[in-house]
């Protein structure tokens, strides 16, 4: 079993665009920030669910093929649950539709309490205020022998990464420069020493480091 985290940032480290909006909740840049991700075949018919077989087939969609494999449950913060948008409708469901691509057991955690909420494909959002260990604790209750993902945001990764409670972070690196925004890498000095870093480019020209115990 392994904690994973996989992360789409800019050549200059930002993982979390500036200037959201309701247009735009992720930021003003994360469309460009995540093209080369959402252009593959994988993000296509697992969160957009087309089944057309349309979408890139090279390196960027082998790593977002293995994003989703072996995994056993996840850990996400309320924000990328979408609970922001709706935060005193305890009928609201997020924002991953009817059928989100996690399939597997989430942990959101936030401080509302809320009911768990579940869908027919195998995903169950439970609702925890809890800090990054006594969540891992959790998760790895539901996660059985299965690897453990840490889905994000940006400041539920850094959590996690600053506990020294990840085994394996990937990072696709997009050669974008966003000039502001949501670092990854402030604080996290040497997170690199005692770990196995290996790199691969893409046809894309996004660049895969990752980082492994």
């Amino acid at each position: 079993m392994v904690v994973r985290l996989d992360l789409n940032v800019s050549l200059d480290g930002v993982a979390m665009p500036a200037d959201p909006s309701p247009e735009n909740p992720m930021g003003e840049d994360w469309g460009r920030l995540v093209a080369d991700y959402a252009a593959t075949r994988t993000f296509r018919e697992r969160v957009l669910h087309d089944t057309s077989g349309e979408g890139t087939t090279g390196v960027d969609d082998r790593y977002a093929s293995a994003y989703f494999e072996e995994v056993g449950a996840e850990i996400m913060g309320a924000g990328m649950f979408g609970l922001h948008a709706f935060p005193d409708d305890p009928d609201w469901r997020g924002w991953w539709g009817d059928e989100p691509p996690f399939r597997v057991p989430v942990l959101v955690l936030t401080h509302r309490e809320r009911a768990p909420i579940e869908f027919e494909n195998g995903t169950r959002f439970e609702f925890l205020a809890a800090s990054p260990g006594d969540a891992l604790a959790r998760t790895r209750e539901l996660a059985g022998d299965a690897d453990i993902r840490i889905g994000g945001g940006l400041g539920v990764a850094r959590a996690f990464l600053a506990a020294d409670l990840i085994d394996r972070l990937h990072v696709g690196i997009a050669p974008i420069v966003l000039g502001r925004g949501g670092r990854l890498w402030d604080d996290l000095r040497r997170l690199e020493e005692g770990r196995t870093v290996t790199t691969e480019v893409a046809e894309s020209g996004v660049i895969h480091v990752t980082i492994a115990r």
